[in-house]
């Protein structure tokens, strides 16, 4: 067996030291903030990353001590190329919270993940003048040394030759490597750290000769071996890869924070609860201990990815990409999982003080006598409505026809706050009093919306969030 790297792009958040969690919104109905801040607290997550400085967002967080890592978006970032511009961001969304009982804010990111193959360059020259400038003008308002300007990247900024494809080798993507060499030491003069973005799922997605075991901490049959290292995860292997591409560019001891890890729980057969369960089994207690990887022990900062599902994400890359979250879209956990990373296996504190929606779904009509256009109606409410737990390998991927159209039309209801004509489907759908729901199926009742709250996205122009990673593969 011999190692090679690939690259796959995919369009795409505690008690232990340094763990924090992605609190993500492309929801078509998103919990209330003060809602969110409690299940923070309640279940002891004290930092926690964004993607953008939502008002509501941080109003919420105010006062809770939870530390913050706000976000630039990438169609700002050229904006933020005017020191003037940097300046006004700065202070509507830094300094404007800085105050006691405002928002612990820790790190402010620059885009995300801009220098994606998938951007063809769109925002390579425009990216480290909107970090510099956000970093001064973080030190002109007085906050530069408490507060660090970064810029999360994929894990494909880095890879190894295909002709020794080992950790060691790591180097930045040659393409790309005059302006992140510019960035990397920028970072380490500011005393900023390095953000990656790590997904060892996507190296199953989709490739079948990956083995298994090595996406997972406990252990494989045959470890891959760098320099009398041994290799048994490709987290660790992503990572050094990472810090051997630093040392390389002169930077080697920069400090890496980990933006973006996790597992999906539905849209794909690798993306389930047992696998989601199993992963952060062997993750949470290696970061609660402090053992980080080969070349870099110790502690490391990490940021898990997803807090709470978003069923308004684009899916061009998966369907499961609306299920990176530990909990689900109203705030219940999925499975058991230890925050701590004492090994305990318990359920996470859920989401308190939760509204929903009536007790009623929408249902395919059984008296229906014209179904030659049940697929036409089916592809509209899935166009509009989260179908991907119909998928292969998903909870619901064993329905009958009937069940089927039940839940694309019942997805579509909710998604409309069940407005009743909007539960018609040509006389094809019929709402109903009585649980759909089948074995591990869930039916989904949605939550009450904020009366503040904009209207459901559509959900097929939802904004495109793409993400790659390192991977590693065996093949003969």
């Amino acid at each position: 067996m011999k190692l090679r790297i690939w690259v796959l792009l995919c369009l795409i958040y505690v008690e232990a030291e340094g763990l924090g969690v992605n609190w993500g919104t492309m929801a078509t109905h998103k919990l209330p903030p003060a809602v969110v801040v409690q299940l923070l607290k309640d279940n002891g997550i004290q930092k926690v990353k964004l993607f953008d400085a939502d008002e509501s967002t941080m109003k919420a967080l105010a006062g809770s001590g939870i530390e913050v890592m706000v976000a630039i978006p990438n169609d700002q970032l050229a904006a933020m190329g005017d020191y003037d511009r940097a300046k006004q961001w700065v202070k509507r969304n830094v300094t404007r919270y800085n105050f006691d009982g405002g928002v612990n804010v820790k790190y402010v990111a620059v885009g995300n993940e801009p220098f994606l193959k998938s951007y063809n360059n769109s925002f390579l020259n425009v990216t480290f003048p909107a970090l510099e400038n956000i970093q001064n003008a973080l030190g002109e308002a007085g906050v530069g040394d408490s507060i660090k300007a970064t810029v999360p990247l994929n894990a494909d900024v880095y890879e190894s030759p295909q002709n020794n494809p080992v950790p060691s080798a790591g180097r930045f993507r040659s393409d790309i490597s005059g302006q992140l060499t510019k960035i990397v030491q920028f970072l380490h003069q500011n005393n900023a750290p390095f953000t990656v973005n790590i997904y060892p799922f996507l190296s199953l997605y989709g490739n079948d000769n990956f083995p298994v075991d090595y996406a997972f901490f406990d252990g494989v049959s045959s470890p891959i071996v760098d320099n009398e290292i041994q290799y048994t995860n490709v987290f660790d292997a992503n990572f050094d890869t990472l810090v051997s591409a630093l040392k390389a560019a002169g930077f080697g001891d920069t400090t890496i924070l980990v933006g973006e890890v996790g597992w999906p729980t539905e849209g794909d057969k690798n993306a389930n609860t047992n696998s989601a369960y199993r992963f952060y089994n062997g993750l949470l207690p290696r970061l609660a201990a402090n053992k980080g990887t080969p070349l870099r022990p110790g502690y490391i900062e990490v940021y898990l990815f997803g807090l709470i599902d978003e069923d308004a994400k684009s899916i061009a890359p998966g369907n499961f990409e609306r299920h990176w979250g530990i909990f689900r879209y109203d705030g219940q956990p999925k499975y058991a999982i230890d925050l701590s990373g004492q090994g305990q296996s318990k359920y996470p504190v859920p989401a308190q003080n939760v509204k929903y929606l009536s007790t009623k779904w929408c249902a395919f009509n059984p008296s229906a006598k014209d179904l030659t256009k049940l697929a036409d109606n089916i592809n509209y409410a899935c166009t509009f409505g989260d179908c991907t737990a119909l998928g292969y390998g998903s909870s619901c991927n064993g329905l009958d026809p009937n069940g089927n159209a039940s839940y694309a039309f019942n997805m579509y209801f909710q998604v409309q706050n069940q407005d009743e004509l909007s539960c018609d489907f040509q006389g094809l759908a019929t709402v109903t009093t009585q649980n759909i729901s089948q074995a591990n199926c869930n039916f989904t009742i949605q939550i009450a919306r904020l009366s503040s709250s904009p209207p459901p996205p559509t959900l097929a122009l939802a904004g495109l969030v793409l993400l790659s990673a390192v991977v590693f593969v065996f093949v003969d």
